[in-house]
């Protein structure tokens, strides 16, 4: 028998029994849902502690943390604090790769399975393994300040996308129709290309800043308040369009679900602004840092859903 033919079994003995799980209940998918959110976000929050204390290169290498070891071990030019934030910030990366699996496991089994809800599963895990590779990159070119952009970016896409995930979740696979007046559609779109470049020019700010990762990263030689104005002027302008889908809102028939999520995102970015303004004016504390990076993921997460409750498909029985 051909090799081909030996590997074709176990997979098909493995897709047998798996296919015997029980269906999950509408309840347990949007709460497993739910925590890829909160972990995609998490590990943006954890990646900006390993920044902010200096602990980037903590662990020299990878996938291990020093050469010839997965764990932290002493080391005359490593301290052990170092080492264990970089090293956690990895476990939680499996944490977040567990949680993905059991999102992917749970649209596999359910039954009828909706093609909609199965690919942003599998999105969501694929980006997963995206990110650990990117991650490696980033501690193998030594936090090469585009790298650790790239690795943020890449990051608010999976936050997007997870919160993509909690919403199919009742989503059948009929066409999606819009929802909402006219006109709050391009609007949304084009609020969504400038937070994007918000984002970006965050990252550049970030590139400039005085946290690298570790004392020996060289920083993007350009003036860092010339790039927080840049950063502001992003913000203003965004906040001017969501004044617009404000109104978008209001004309005609309030739609009461969509007026609650344009009110949570508005608290959102509103709070994460002041944030931003305090942490430039007090010298960018650590602390603010962590918390400005946490304050995005959730502008993320509430322009995402947002975005998501323009968009009606058929519901899902259950």
């Amino acid at each position: 028998m051909t090799r081909a033919y030996h590997q074709r079994v176990p997979l098909e003995t493995l897709k047998t029994r798996l296919d015997r799980f029980p269906a999950p209940g509408l309840a347990r998918q949007r709460t497993i849902a739910i925590a890829v959110v909160v972990t995609q976000a998490l590990i943006a929050v954890t990646g900006s502690v390993v920044r902010v204390t200096g602990s980037g290169l903590g662990c020299s290498t990878w996938p291990q943390c020093q050469p010839g070891s997965l764990v932290p071990v002493d080391h005359p030019e490593f301290a052990a604090l170092n080492q264990w934030i970089e090293f956690g910030n990895r476990l939680l990366t499996g944490v977040v790769g567990v949680v993905a699996l059991a999102a992917f496991a749970v649209a596999y089994l359910t039954r009828p399975r909706r093609r909609h809800y199965f690919r942003l599963a599998v999105v969501v895990l694929a980006g997963v393994g995206v990110q650990a590779v990117l991650g490696g990159i980033t501690v193998r070119l030594d936090l090469l300040w585009w790298t650790v952009a790239v690795h943020f970016m890449v990051s608010a896409v999976m936050v997007w996308l997870s919160v993509m995930l909690v919403h199919a979740v009742r989503e059948d696979d009929g066409p999606a129709t819009r929802r909402g007046p006219a006109g709050l559609s391009g609007l949304l779109t084009a609020s969504v290309a400038v937070l994007t470049g918000l984002l970006v020019a965050g990252t550049v700010v970030t590139g400039a800043g005085p946290h690298a990762g570790d004392p020996e990263t060289p920083r993007l030689a350009l003036p860092v308040e010339t790039l927080a104005h840049v950063h502001a002027a992003f913000l203003f302008v965004y906040l001017g369009l969501l004044v617009g889908v404000g109104v978008f809102l209001k004309v005609g028939a309030v739609d009461a679900a969509l007026w609650r999520r344009y009110a949570v995102l508005v608290g959102v970015v509103l709070a994460q602004g002041t944030l931003g303004f305090v942490q430039f004016w007090t010298g960018v504390p650590e602390l603010l840092v962590s918390l400005h990076v946490a304050g995005a993921m959730c502008v993320i997460a509430a322009t995402a859903a947002l975005w998501c409750a323009t968009w009606e498909r058929p519901l899902v029985e259950g």
